[in-house]
């Protein structure tokens, strides 16, 4: 669902890896072939991804979804999920290096808060230009995890205030994604940074999931995925 750059992608990898494609949805389309499937992968647009996912849980199909933008009705997706006994799996970021900078980013924030009062956190994401969301889902995601682990209490993309974290945002020409979280203090700062170099680990990563959430029920995440929970 989204047959746009990413959704390529995660076709060619699908194909690949032995999989058969029973549809492409795209804004010219039908569901069509839907009922058919086996699991669905949603890289749609943030104003068609609520109608996407429904649909798919409402057919039985499990699904993955990477879109960004739409988590404003997140929990309403999750009660149809468990409404229908189905199988989600939301991703902001399915690179297996991302899910693994956003341990590394928890673990720092922990670390970081009894020096709250000498280093201020900000985030900077890079995107390119036809990325539609501001910040990315990984950039907020990035900073709920600090919140969670931190005395943050919320984000912003304006000038921040003491308990805030403020998140740059840039868009330029061809950049996959670039995610950096920085602790500053008068004298130093610590930087942790994620590159992404193409689309193809996170494609890769969404079909991974896929593969995952076939024959199971409830709602989930990369941690569960890449069993990260039971390795903290």
């Amino acid at each position: 669902m989204g047959y746009g750059k990413m959704g390529k992608v995660i076709e060619s990898i699908a194909l690949n890896r032995g999989h058969e494609i029973v549809l492409k949805k795209d804004e010219t389309n039908t569901f069509a072939g839907l009922s058919t499937a086996d699991v669905a992968i949603d890289f749609s647009a943030p104003h068609v991804a609520v109608e996407n996912i429904s649909t798919a849980l409402n057919t039985g199909i499990p699904i993955v979804s990477g879109t960004t933008g739409w988590l404003g009705r997140y929990d309403d997706i999750v009660h149809l999920c468990e409404e229908k006994k189905g199988s989600f799996l939301y991703g902001s970021n399915f690179s297996l290096g991302v899910n693994l900078f956003f341990e590394l980013n928890s673990y720092l924030a922990k670390l970081m808060t009894k020096f709250n009062e000498v280093y201020k956190v900000s985030l900077e994401e890079i995107h390119h230009t036809q990325k539609l969301d501001s910040p990315s889902g990984t950039a907020i995601s990035l900073a709920k995890e600090i919140i969670e682990n931190s005395n943050y209490t919320t984000w912003t993309e304006g000038k921040s205030t003491e308990n805030q974290i403020h998140i740059e945002v840039k868009r330029i020409n061809d950049i996959p994604g670039t995610h950096s979280v920085y602790y500053k203090s008068d004298v130093d700062f610590i930087e942790i940074k994620h590159v992404a170099q193409n689309r193809v680990g996170f494609a890769l990563g969404a079909v991974i999931a896929a593969e995952w959430l076939i024959g199971k029920e409830g709602v989930f995440s990369m941690k569960d995925v890449l069993d990260l929970e039971n390795r903290k």
